[in-house]
């Protein structure tokens, strides 16, 4: 709650700039080790323009505890708007640490999107104080134990019936028939073939028809993200569509394909985040374009030669 109480006090009083602005606040410079840190973000940018607030936050060495974005509202000059959002951070580490430079995109309608960068910020992290005052002290000697002989009889009985608890159990066991051996795990199905079949259950799906526009964009998103982390080894579940993008181009794609992932993930990004809602033929044309990048980097061909490995599957 405090996280959000943040957010409306970054909706306050300045002036919208001409280009999007970022701007990063921190609630102190100094915490005890595991202390909580409000971290508040804020984008004032222009009505046209969406921002792409990260799915995900590394700010090693600090630990995100809590994300949260808030609804877009009116700038406070009456022109544009203002996007913000609050992070609850902490750290187990000791020193002087580094919050490292947050990523925000914001998206032009025209599909140009401008990258913003916060500034580091340094933070101190102390230990919890312990009290070295006092003067050092001599180290106490072992103890002795009490020679009474009727308090360690519980003891003594207590391993025995262990000791016999355990032979027993090991009895049992050495007389339990030998199980067969397994046989040899089915090797994993090809990638492009899984996201071929799911692609074919999204489109058989009545998302569309029930009106959940965005839920069919984040499926047909999430599908092609897994088929890249998978076939093109590139983490892009964990990615935003920028570094998926980034990695693609390090894979040696070649420019054109990469081109037509970025296109196909800003696509869904507009839905997911920006709130579009594009008409239902519209929506249903992602599944072709999907099924289309899965042929020209499975290596399986066309897609309909991908589609009969599929049933012959």
């Amino acid at each position: 709650m405090a996280a959000l109480g943040g957010l409306v006090g970054l909706l306050g009083a300045t002036t919208l700039p001409q280009d999007p602005r970022l701007v990063m606040e921190v609630d102190t410079t100094l915490i005890n080790v595991g202390d909580p840190v409000t971290v508040q973000l804020q984008v004032d940018h222009a009505a046209d323009r969406v921002v792409q607030w990260p799915d995900s936050l590394d700010l090693s060495p600090f630990e995100v505890l809590r994300y949260e974005v808030a609804e877009p509202g009116p700038a406070p000059s009456g022109e544009g708007m203002r996007s913000a959002a609050a992070l609850i951070v902490t750290s187990f580490e000791l020193g002087e640490l580094e919050i490292p430079p947050i990523e925000v995109a914001v998206a032009a309608p025209d599909g140009t999107v401008e990258t913003l960068l916060t500034d580091p910020f340094r933070i101190g992290v102390e230990s919890v104080g312990l009290d070295e005052s006092g003067d050092i002290r001599d180290i106490k000697g072992p103890l002795s134990l009490a020679r009474n002989w009727w308090t360690v009889v519980p003891w003594v009985l207590l391993a025995a019936a262990l000791a016999a608890g355990a032979w027993y159990l090991h009895r049992r066991r050495r007389s339990r028939p030998t199980a067969a051996p397994a046989g040899p795990a089915p090797p994993p199905r090809p990638f492009h073939v899984v996201a071929l079949e799911q692609l074919d259950e999204l489109e058989a799906s009545s998302l569309l028809e029930r009106g959940r526009v965005k839920a069919y964009h984040i499926r047909v998103s999430e599908i092609i993200r897994a088929y890249v982390e998978g076939q093109l080894e590139v983490p892009a579940l964990e990615m935003t569509t920028r570094e998926v993008v980034h990695g693609l181009r390090r894979a040696s794609l070649g420019g054109a394909i990469t081109e037509s992932f970025r296109s196909f993930l800003d696509r869904c990004d507009l839905v997911k985040f920006a709130k579009l809602r594009p008409e239902a033929d519209r929506s249903r044309e992602l599944i072709g374009e999907a099924r289309s990048l899965v042929a020209m980097t499975s290596g399986a061909g066309t897609s309909a030669e991908a589609r009969r490995e599929v049933d012959a599957a």
